[in-house]
């Protein structure tokens, strides 16, 4: 947990320092801000996705992920928790302000919780301890959370209890079952991630608008599938 812990430090310190010094951004400079943050996003998206050594499967995890995600409605879900967070600790009624407040919540949440060094650096701190990846990541995110919280507001700080939860939570998993996740799981599980973030990366360039968080599901989907290959003894490589 330290690692996630680091990363939920970076977050804070980010999302008040952008908060603090947003309102002294041009419109047009967080607009172009906004812009750089979203093509980012599309290139760690589109490098992770490539990672995948089976395709069939990161698509039938996206396709068996958004029905469950669409069933369930996790986008509503999040973003009605997100107006909830909005309302204890702004207790702002303008609607526009906490529409601001969701949507920076959401976008935040997914980027922060979705890419590659998320799964493979939680799982290493919680198998082994080594935060080396989460450490990077913290960095990252810090300066991302300074950029998202100048252009879309303090939203952007809730996303700390979605990285304390489900980053910990993958590395309290893999700690208690540390023969759970192999090599394949791990590969398939961040291509998918990938793909959430291409969803993302549409949105934030206003290209687009997924419902990216009913697609995270698949996240779930994707190790599931590479385990029920090894039960049935079903090759993971396809043959070339």
């Amino acid at each position: 947990m330290t690692g996630t812990i680091l990363n939920a430090i970076t977050v804070l310190i980010g999302g008040v320092l952008g908060t603090l010094l947003g309102n002294r951004f041009p419109q047009r400079m967080q607009e172009t801000v906004f812009a750089s943050l979203g093509l980012f996003t599309l290139v760690i998206g589109i490098s992770s996705a490539l990672v995948t050594r089976n395709p069939l499967i990161v698509l039938g995890s996206l396709l068996i992920g958004a029905l469950i995600g669409e069933a369930l409605r996790l986008d509503a879900a999040l973003t009605r928790f997100g107006g909830w967070l909005q309302k204890r600790l702004v207790g702002s009624d303008d609607a526009r302000s906490a529409a601001r407040f969701v949507q920076a919540f959401v976008t935040a949440s997914l980027v922060f919780c979705v890419g590659p060094l998320t799964i493979q650096g939680a799982i290493e701190d919680g198998l082994t301890g080594d935060y080396t990846k989460l450490a990077i990541k913290a960095l990252l995110d810090g300066f991302a959370a300074l950029a998202f919280s100048a252009t879309m507001g303090p939203g952007v700080l809730a996303s700390i209890i979605v990285i304390l939860v489900f980053q910990g939570g993958i590395s309290l998993l893999a700690r208690l079952g540390s023969g759970l996740f192999t090599e394949p799981m791990i590969t398939e599980l961040t291509a998918t991630g990938g793909v959430v973030l291409l969803a993302i990366g549409l949105q934030l360039l206003d290209i687009k608008q997924i419902r990216a968080a009913n697609l995270l599901p698949a996240l779930f989907v994707a190790p599931a599938g590479i385990a029920l290959m090894d039960l049935l003894h079903i090759t993971y490589y396809p043959t070339l």
